[in-house]
């Protein structure tokens, strides 16, 4: 795990975050959708409460859980939706605190890895048209601009469709997983094929940064799909700006690091 931030300033942090998120012209989440998380100590971490709005998100829409109760749910099999509720509720640190989201389940593992303390998930409608459809691999596993490569890395992860909650959370770890033995590397973003994105970072800024770029490229790919076609930039090119020493002081600069 990352460092911990100093406890006072998580919350406030994290519900700055899940106001950006939220906000209703950006299109990444309406009603209840989209969830928040956030490494508070290194046995306890903030998550969204089931039901909570991003945008309007308040302190007691927000609880806090231990990490070791939901991990080890993780590598349970076989659990039905009660007991999947039932231990969800059992992680809470404060037992009157609401029942954290289904998917607290992939939030406390993405936060476990190196760098990672902040993670938001959300629905975008430019990312979920791309999702939707079969192009949805090559949009995670190509780039088309050199700002997507420093705000949302290299690749992004790619999810087949499974239903949220437990199922989801080990879809996503073994997803993880195979990416970072493949790359060396975490990732900054997760899609998940018909359903949505998941960018994660050390920063409520590199989460934001990692979000909205993927929106952009996700318009780009849109665009470039009605003319002819993306013009995807080469695995030589992505690899030399990913690793060039400029691009990365842009990212400690814009807070990605």
């Amino acid at each position: 795990m990352a460092a911990n931030l100093s406890a006072p300033e998580t919350l406030p942090r994290l519900l700055s975050l899940s106001h950006q998120l939220g906000r209703e012209e950006r299109q990444l989440a309406i009603l209840g959708e989209g969830n928040t998380s956030a490494r508070l100590t290194a046995g306890t971490f903030l998550v969204k409460a089931s039901g909570s709005n991003l945008g309007t998100l308040a302190e007691a829409g927000v609880t806090e859980c231990r990490f070791a109760d939901i991990l080890e749910l993780i590598d349970q099999t076989g659990l039905g939706d009660g007991a999947v509720d039932a231990a969800l509720l059992a992680a809470r640190v404060n037992p009157d605190a609401r029942k954290p989201s289904v998917e607290a389940m992939f939030h406390a593992w993405l936060l476990t890895l190196p760098g990672v303390n902040f993670v938001g998930h959300t629905h975008p409608v430019a990312v979920n048209r791309i999702l939707c459809t079969s192009h949805a691999r090559a949009f995670a596993e190509q780039r088309s601009c050199p700002d997507e490569i420093v705000c949302c890395g290299a690749a992004s992860v790619l999810v087949p469709y499974v239903d949220p909650g437990l199922k989801l959370a080990v879809a996503i770890r073994a997803a993880v997983r195979a990416f970072v033995e493949r790359s060396g590397r975490a990732p900054r973003v997760v899609l998940l094929e018909n359903h949505g994105l998941i960018a994660l970072g050390g920063t409520p800024e590199a989460v934001m940064a990692a979000t909205l770029m993927t929106v952009k490229a996700a318009e780009v790919y849109l665009g470039a799909a009605l003319l002819g076609g993306p013009n995807f930039l080469s695995s030589e090119t992505v690899e030399r700006i990913a690793g060039r020493p400029d691009e990365h002081y842009r990212e400690q600069a814009l807070g990605l690091r």
